[in-house]
């Protein structure tokens, strides 16, 4: 069970300046990730340590985005304002997700500007979109080489701060938290309002610990 990326979603004002804005926050600059065709999204993406990555994402004037739960995912959150969508849980085996949450984990692709592919299954939007503080979950199934974790970054996640409930996030994910998960802190407030993914600490090298 891996802590491997995060999702953030473009505000009003676009993908291209929220990038740009992350990107001045961060010091570093995002590569684009390309097109989701079966969610009707597209994103930009930030390599960071660890095999983690950012991923800054809108939704486009597409059918999938009204059909695909991802796509009105990306699209609620969107017309929110954007912000931190959530976080996102890597697995070697969805069957046991399958049987619990009662339903079959979908297939989501993403091509790449240069015609490449990257493919996996995912599991648990529903569940997020119902509760924004709890992950979904997926399964890589393309080659090592074509996986975002192939790209080096330099920056560490350091902690997620999510408003809700421990216990909660505990029993979805099906694991005891403590303190430290993968190796990033997890802080638990008291939600005012809604509960979900409310701030990400980095570890920036010259730069030190910067919140967003």
């Amino acid at each position: 069970m891996h802590l491997d990326h995060l999702t953030f979603v473009a505000g009003p004002q676009g993908l291209q300046t929220t990038v740009a804005e992350l990107t001045e926050a961060l010091g570093r600059k995002f590569r684009d990730g390309g097109f989701h065709p079966r969610f009707g999204t597209r994103n930009n993406i930030l390599p960071l340590t660890d095999g983690r990555y950012i991923e800054a994402v809108e939704v486009l004037d597409h059918p999938a985005a009204d059909k695909a739960v991802y796509g009105q995912a990306v699209r609620a959150r969107q017309e929110l304002g954007g912000g931190w969508l959530g976080w996102v849980i890597s697995v070697d085996d969805l069957a046991p997700y399958e049987l619990r949450l009662e339903r079959s984990a979908v297939p989501g692709s993403r091509q790449f500007p240069d015609g490449r592919r990257l493919e996996w299954e995912q599991i648990g939007i529903k569940g997020l979109m119902t509760d924004p503080q709890l992950p979904y979950f997926l399964k890589w199934e393309s080659p090592a080489d074509v996986l975002p974790s192939a790209l080096a970054g330099d920056i560490r996640l350091d902690t997620l701060e999510i408003a809700g409930s421990k216990e909660r996030v505990e029993e979805w994910i099906g694991v005891e938290l403590n303190d430290v998960f993968d190796g990033v802190r997890i802080e638990f407030t008291s939600p005012h309002g809604h509960p979900g993914l409310s701030a990400v600490v980095f570890d920036v090298p010259g730069r030190g610990l910067v919140r967003i």
